[in-house]
């Protein structure tokens, strides 16, 4: 795959995650912090298991651990990494995430699969949160049993309508395997670009299609954030890589919030 708008532009640059998870814990108070999310191709779940331990005691008790199959292949050719095919990634994803809720949640855990094996194994210190809540990400049908079965929360990119089909159909597969579908929390974010200009807003539309976005002003995403919420949304995620930087970020980020907060 050459490099591009699906995969992320080769110059793009990208601090690692877990070191800025682990720095922002001990520089903040008060923000909940989380991966979106952390490939399971990339490290093993014991690691990511005493990981995410760590900076739980760090951040006194604000991590969300968040997991996903893995997907950019450009990323994984470039580093030499197996990405496997979709069916051995969703396997690998079950048994990754079968393991972190056993090293963070019981005090030994044993587990032999077609990817891992672990004996007598332990994560200690346990996080401070009972239990450390975790968040996969995904959207095929596979991946809604997975999620019906092992996660706290769960999050897709999705306009409403696309949010609504996938949240019912999670709903239906924890009814198959009797979990209450409310015990699941749901997060979903779109692409955003604040503009007045109707032009522009078509214009970035198409650009970034088919990826949900969205383009307008305040007033107009308070609207869809009231359309997320009337589908089942908990919590939209705010990326914030089209808002401008410095100043002009915060800016555009408090215009939001303030237009969200003026319709409750």
């Amino acid at each position: 795959m050459a490099d591009g708008a699906e995969f992320g532009e080769a110059t793009d640059p990208r601090l690692e995650c877990t070191s800025v998870l682990a720095s922002m814990a001990a520089a903040t108070s008060s923000l909940r912090l989380a991966p979106l999310v952390l490939s399971a191709t990339f490290r093993h779940p014991a690691v990511v298991a005493n990981w995410a331990a760590t900076v739980d005691h760090i951040s006194n008790g604000r991590l969300t651990l968040g997991v996903g199959a893995g997907w950019q292949q450009n990323e994984h050719e470039q580093y030499g990494i197996v990405l496997g095919e979709r069916k051995d990634r969703l396997q690998r994803l079950a048994e990754y995430v079968e393991i972190v809720r056993s090293l963070t949640r019981e005090p030994i855990t044993n587990f032999s699969g077609d990817f891992f094996t672990l004996r007598d194994a332990w994560c200690e210190p346990s996080p401070l949160q009972d239990p450390l809540p975790i968040l996969i990400g995904g959207k095929g049908d596979r991946m809604m049993s997975l999620v019906a079965r092992w996660a706290d929360q769960w999050n897709m990119w999705a306009m409403p309508d696309v949010f609504f089909e996938r949240s019912s159909f999670l709903n239906q597969r924890c009814e198959v395997i009797g979990r209450d579908p409310s015990q699941i929390h749901r997060s979903t974010q779109a692409l955003v670009l604040l503009t007045n200009d109707v032009a522009a807003a078509d214009s970035f539309r198409k650009a970034m299609s088919p990826r949900p976005t969205f383009a307008g002003t305040a007033a107009q995403f308070a609207e869809l954030v009231n359309e997320w919420k009337n589908v089942g949304v908990d919590e939209v995620i705010v990326p914030d890589w089209y808002l401008g930087t410095g100043q002009k970020r915060k800016d555009a980020m408090d215009e939001l919030f303030g237009a969200v907060a003026s319709m409750k």
